[in-house]
């Protein structure tokens, strides 16, 4: 039986104050560390509300490009009249005397983020387990909950909440710069299509884009161009949903167009033999690229949200390509077919913004 002792421990939450102070100590000493620390953790991470407001305000005089140390973050904490809520001018300089070293701050800045991970996690177990009692909630919307709750904790320290403008327009001036540097270049994804490309300048992060036509007009045909160009031309992980067609059909319009030989003859089996060695070939172009395909039909959009999460935590896809859309299962109790598609193109915007 626990003791009682042991139930206050399990009830404390995960922190570590040490080295919440050593990550603002180091960022006071060394203009490195703040950079460094950056890449690990944001205000809301720390555990002490004091410690997050101490980090706010260094955040913000490094974007504007002005001196952080004792004398600037204690003047504008004055000046946000936060200094004695957050200990004083005495808590602030005993910051850098307080650290180990500067050096290690990425060391002390994953120990705070683990721990604001570990409570998250706390957290979030509690909201599911409501949930999981909840017999009025439907079982598959808990389970999406449930790992996207697990996936927007892992990647955290990449998202953040809410960002200074300044920042932003900084980082956006800065990729601004870069195009205007190299006129015409493909700042997203390479569909592989000149005039598209041109167009488009690549399919960008959090695009959703929908290829339109009449039956039997080739949207599988470009979708497949698109998806091999993109990752055998430019080397990037790529996923396909395909509802209709199985693996080895994909697979096999795949090799026809790779090694450039006629698919029906291929599939009556009358394609010659010198033309083998080009199917060769193109195997083993296509065994090199990063394509992972999936033929579950009548996805639903919840098992397509799982599957390409997991895909991008475990290839880091860059392209993530689903045909077709007609094909797919929304969610229960919509009223038309034009509602239930409507739904299912939100869905996979949201899922795009997401990854």
């Amino acid at each position: 039986m626990a003791t009682k002792e042991q139930d206050q421990q399990l009830n404390v939450q995960p922190q570590s104050i040490e080295a919440e102070q050593a990550v603002l100590g180091a960022m006071l000493a060394s203009k490195e560390a703040i950079s460094k620390a950056l890449q690990w953790v944001r205000s809301h991470h720390f555990y002490k509300e004091a410690h997050g407001k101490i980090y706010l305000v260094m955040t913000d005089l490094f974007d504007k490009g002005e001196p952080i140390d004792t004398v600037s973050v204690i003047n504008r904490l004055k000046k946000n009249k936060e200094l004695e809520s957050v200990g004083g001018a005495y808590f602030i300089t005993g910051l850098v005397e307080s650290v180990p070293t500067a050096a290690n701050v990425e060391s002390y800045a994953k120990i705070v983020l683990e721990k604001f991970m570990l409570r998250e996690l706390i957290r979030a177990s509690h909201e599911l387990s409501k949930d999981a009692y909840n017999d009025r909630q439907d079982v598959g919307e808990i389970l999406d909950a449930a790992e996207q709750t697990i996936f927007g904790i892992t990647q955290d320290r990449l998202r953040g909440g809410f960002k200074p403008i300044e920042g932003i327009l900084h980082e956006t001036f800065e990729n601004l710069d870069r195009i205007a540097s190299n006129p015409g270049s493909v700042t997203g994804v390479a569909s592989g299509l000149i005039d598209l490309d041109e167009i488009t300048s690549g399919f960008q992060k959090g695009d959703l884009a929908i290829i339109a036509g009449r039956p039997s007009m080739g949207k599988t045909a470009l979708a497949l161009s698109i998806m091999r160009n993109a990752a055998v031309d430019y080397k990037v992980p790529v996923g396909m949903f395909s509802l209709e067609m199985a693996n080895h059909q994909l697979a096999q319009r795949l090799l026809c167009a790779e090694g450039r030989v006629d698919s029906h003859l291929v599939r009556t089996g009358k394609l010659p033999k010198n033309q083998w060695k080009n199917l060769s070939l193109a195997v083993g172009s296509l065994a090199e690229a990063e394509i992972s395909l999936d033929d579950t039909p009548a996805i639903s959009v919840l098992e397509l949200r799982a599957k390409a999460r997991r895909l991008k935590a475990e290839k880091d896809v860059g392209l993530i390509i689903v045909d077709y859309l007609q094909l797919m299962q929304g969610p229960r109790n919509i009223e038309s077919r034009q509602q239930e598609i409507s739904t299912i193109s939100r869905s996979l915007k949201a899922l795009a913004k997401e990854l």
